[in-house]
């Protein structure tokens, strides 16, 4: 989490603060660190704060994206399954550019982006990353290419790992283990140096990187912890320097969706939930044919990497009224992420009204599948040492599987041919000893022949079954978002990232909709999150009010009350009677949070030479939490306060601490209030 400092002291100190006889009244501070809480919890038994609980109020003012001016917002969409930059001089806001065409890519797919993967020499240095570093491995020789690391893939488990931290480890394809931070800021280094060699190719001289506003992007459906991690990968990139923080926006997703989608004009997208016509096909008749005639039209125009963003909204601006609703679906390759907006006019501005929600139920989900479906026919023993002997020929099938998977439909009738390579083929004989089209005889498995062409030839219905698991997640969550009072009356549901293009998918979003609500898909599908968070990083304050994904809160003390208070909770304390391990709640699970609004508390060193403050901080999923001890409660970051070079003579210091919660990142903002001087707060989300 980023080191953001205090406001403008004046501010601080003309705010209504307790004067020192009440806060002794009500509260005081125990000393926490010296002593252990009788009902053996999880917490800090002795924190109190100095100023009364549940203050809030909107700090307008304090908005932690101003800061230096930026001549140029640069982008990045770290996917899944692929990645890009795209970007927009300040100047020119209504002109995005999104990078210049990838070196390499396959038949039949676009390569707008290039794949989210990453090559290392055997010495674990950096080598390549996208297409090169995957042809690069590709042509390596088997007896070679075990000694590189080769990832792909690897976003998710940032999403997937409970217990994340600068320390997490990645396995490459050959099984060696990588830490994952080194992966990240390789790849997000990358990013910055072609970035910076197109934009000093344009301006014809060398680019300041100190120009730059960066904005990443991460599934809203991200905890703390990974939004952190992605942050300090910057750090360690050199995207930015740590003391200026405001230089890199985390941009979440759907959002970024949501910011593009309300500029779209009719001829940049496909609207599949009416019978009308949009360029001249009517989608309601195939669901696919017009993704495919978009493709071609985007294919036609793709000449200058310039997007034209209208100044006035676009015409589908003109459909939409004040307190309209509608839902974002950031279908990905790992995550598939949902938001609820409701439209502020006249400027446009947005609001959350449901938090942001959705699972690990990406396209990558469909390659799981297959991957089962070749453990069933060929046992998951071979599938196991195939990857770690042949790792370049696994990578070739998946390969192989992609453009096959992106050709299914729901009206598809002939045969998918997947190439086998030679050495899966070589390899199944040698571990076995009998070929893969006895396997697959004996499998037994339906729909899944062998082609003496070398060739898995699917049925539609094997390849459509591959795809069932994944669509039946999305579909029932959505059913579920629809369901509650806040998702009522939405007027369009966007469908956005590379898995919707999938007629599949489409189809299926069709038929549970029913006509509730009108289906647009942008053309370029898969830059919407891209070109919206350009569009973030230009104006991050066009939303104005975001819902908390979770409770917040730290475990304090408070008077012991009789009959209130469980018994084992009680502590005593020079004759006073305490309770511990209460919940001060920040702020609570699904509650709207105001962009610049924050959360006031104070707090005092238990010692006068104390230098630095650290105040553990709990989260949970449900609204009400009484105590840290409860089930479901669980630390998941720390406040730390240092309170070093700004000694005063007052015997009780008062540190007061400003959170904001309204933002896509949490920040802590602090001061003291006798010398008035700045106080360094940060949160830590990842040292836990």
């Amino acid at each position: 989490m980023c080191n953001c400092l205090g406001e403008t002291q004046g501010k601080i100190k003309q705010r209504d603060m307790m004067t020192e006889k009440e806060s002794a009244t009500d509260k005081i501070i125990a000393d926490a660190m010296a002593t252990p809480s009788p009902a053996k919890s999880m917490g800090d038994p002795g924190i109190t704060p100095l100023s009364p609980s549940h203050i809030q109020q909107n700090d307008t003012d304090s908005n932690a994206h101003t800061g230096p001016s930026f001549i140029v917002v640069v982008a990045i969409d770290f996917g899944t399954t692929s990645s890009g930059y795209a970007y927009a001089f300040t100047k020119e806001p209504e002109c995005i550019h999104t990078m210049r065409r990838w070196e390499g890519g396959d038949p039949g797919v676009s390569n707008q982006k290039t794949p989210t993967t990453i090559l290392l020499t055997p010495d674990r240095k950096f080598h390549s990353f996208g297409y090169a570093a995957r042809d690069f491995y590709h042509d390596l020789d088997p007896t070679e290419s075990k000694h590189w690391l080769y990832l792909e893939k690897f976003k998710m488990k940032l999403h997937t790992t409970a217990n994340l931290s600068i320390d997490t480890e990645l396995h490459a394809a050959n099984g060696k283990r990588v830490k994952a931070i080194d992966i990240f800021a390789y790849a997000l280094a990358f990013f910055k140096e072609q970035a910076l060699k197109e934009l000093s190719d344009q301006a014809g001289a060398e680019f300041d990187n100190a120009d730059i506003r960066w904005v990443i992007t991460v599934p809203a459906i991200w905890k703390m912890p990974a939004k952190q991690f992605m942050r300090e990968a910057a750090y360690k990139a050199g995207l930015v320097p740590r003391d200026i923080p405001e230089q890199l926006i985390i941009a979440l997703e759907p959002e970024a969706a949501s910011i593009y989608c309300r500029k779209l004009r009719l001829h940049q997208m496909i609207d599949i939930g009416t019978k009308t016509n949009q360029n001249g096909f009517s989608p309601t008749e195939n669901v696919g044919a017009g993704m495919t005639q978009a493709k071609e039209h985007v294919r036609s125009k793709r000449q200058s990497r310039t997007f034209l963003v209208e100044n006035v909204i676009g015409e589908l601006w003109s459909e939409l009224e004040e307190g309209d609703r509608y839902v974002v679906v950031d279908c990905g390759g790992g995550t598939v992420d949902l938001t609820v907006h409701q439209i502020r006019l006249p400027e446009g501005h947005l609001k959350e009204l449901y938090k942001a929600s959705g699972g690990p139920y990406g396209s990558i989900g469909i390659d799981y599948e297959f991957e089962k479906l070749l453990c069933k026919i060929f046992g998951p023993d071979f599938i196991d040492q195939f990857k770690i002997k042949r790792p370049a020929a696994w990578v070739d099938l998946m390969i192989a599987f992609e453009s096959r998977k992106r050709a299914a439909a729901p009206d598809r009738t002939n045969p998918l041919n997947i190439n086998l390579p030679f050495s899966f083929i070589d390899y199944y004989k040698k571990f076995r000893g009998h070929s893969v089209e006895h396997a697959l005889r004996k499998s037994n498995v339906d729909f899944v022949k062998w082609s003496s062409q070398g060739m898995l030839r699917m049925n539609p219905d094997a390849m459509n079954a591959l795809f069932k698991p994944t669509i039946d997640h999305i579909i029932q969550h959505l059913t579920d978002l629809f369901e509650k009072p806040e998702v009522s009356d939405i007027k369009f549901l966007f469908l956005v990232g590379g898995f919707a293009e999938s007629p599949l998918l489409q189809q299926a979003v069709q038929n549970m909709l029913q006509g509730r609500s009108r289906i647009i898909i942008p053309h370029d599908v898969g830059l919407t999150i891209l070109k919206g968070a350009v569009l973030f990083g230009l104006d991050p304050s066009v939303i104005k009010v975001r819902r908390s994904p979770l409770t917040y809160g730290v475990g304090v003390l408070n008077r012991y009350v009789e009959g209130k208070h469980p018994p084992d909770k009680m502590l005593v304390k020079d004759g006073t009677r305490w309770c511990t391990d209460v919940f001060d709640t920040f702020i609570t699970c699904d509650q709207s949070v105001a962009l610049g609004e924050t959360v006031k508390r104070s707090y005092t060193p238990a010692k006068p030479s104390q230098q630095v403050i650290v105040i553990h901080i709990y989260c949970s999923e449900k609204e009400r939490v009484g105590f840290i001890s409860e089930p479901g409660v669980r630390k998941c970051g720390t406040l730390r306060l240092d309170v070093t070079g700004t000694e005063s003579t007052v015997v009780r210091r008062e540190i007061q601490t400003l959170m904001q919660f309204g933002d896509t990142e949490i920040r802590a903002m602090a001061v003291d209030v006798a010398t008035s001087r700045t106080v360094k707060a940060s949160i830590d989300f990842l040292s836990q």
